[in-house]
């Protein structure tokens, strides 16, 4: 009796101990991502930005430009004209509605030349500035109620009251590691989602989609960052 016990103790041991090592961790899981980001010599994106909810929710829509190392832009169809680019040392943005642009110089290893977190900068401020769970569990979800649109939701928590952002949840493709949703809650205001779809990998984006010309008649503010 006491030997059959112990077999079965042992043979469930051996069983948990493969169970448990089957799982993959969150923190695995997110380094997937990045390096999945990091193997990614571009790509395009479609971005839908909310803010808001119900009736008074508001909607920005944009095209995703990223190539390595760290050069972005984010051209938008809504507003229409309004720019966003970084190219590693400067960030410029594009108000169309006041005709003005501005000029921010970025210093390098800065966490203010990350304008975008689905990027490899991103993803790594993410890791040194949230810690990283699990929201439910490893198994996929749907992305929304009703969506047969299945992903992986990520849980993160600032380390610090100095960030941004509270909470943010990822919701990640589980076969491509590719940011689906950024659902993210500010220290104030409302939550901000970035929907990321039709996503293009390695097309070979030419370095001048990353050179801007500068509106005409339009005003420029250099350093807005650290205006008073």
């Amino acid at each position: 009796m006491k030997k059959t016990i112990v077999f079965a103790a042992v043979i469930f041991g051996f069983y948990i101990t493969a169970f448990c090592q089957s799982i993959t961790t969150a923190n695995v899981f997110f380094a997937g991502m990045s390096e999945q980001y990091g193997a990614l010599s571009d790509y395009t994106a479609n971005l839908t930005v909310s803010t808001g909810s119900g009736s008074k929710v508001q909607t920005m829509e944009a095209t995703v430009y990223f190539k390595r190392p760290n050069r972005l832009r984010i051209d938008f169809t809504k507003p229409n004209e309004q720019v966003i680019l970084f190219t590693g040392d400067t960030l410029t943005i594009y108000v169309p509605s006041y005709r003005m642009v501005l000029n921010q110089t970025i210093e390098k290893d800065s966490s203010a030349g990350t304008a975008n977190l689905a990027t490899p900068q991103g993803l790594s401020l993410l890791k040194r500035s949230y810690t990283i769970a699990y929201e439910t569990g490893a198994a996929p979800q749907p992305l929304e109620e009703g969506s047969s649109e299945q992903v992986v939701v990520l849980a993160l928590n600032r380390r610090s009251a100095s960030e941004t952002f509270r909470n943010i949840r990822l919701l990640v493709s589980p076969e491509t590691k590719l940011i689906r949703r950024i659902e993210a809650w500010p220290i104030s205001g409302s939550k901000i989602t970035f929907d990321f779809s039709y996503y293009r990998l390695n097309t070979g984006i030419p370095d001048s989609r990353f050179l801007y010309d500068i509106p005409p008649n339009a005003d420029m503010m250099n350093n807005f960052l650290f205006e008073e």
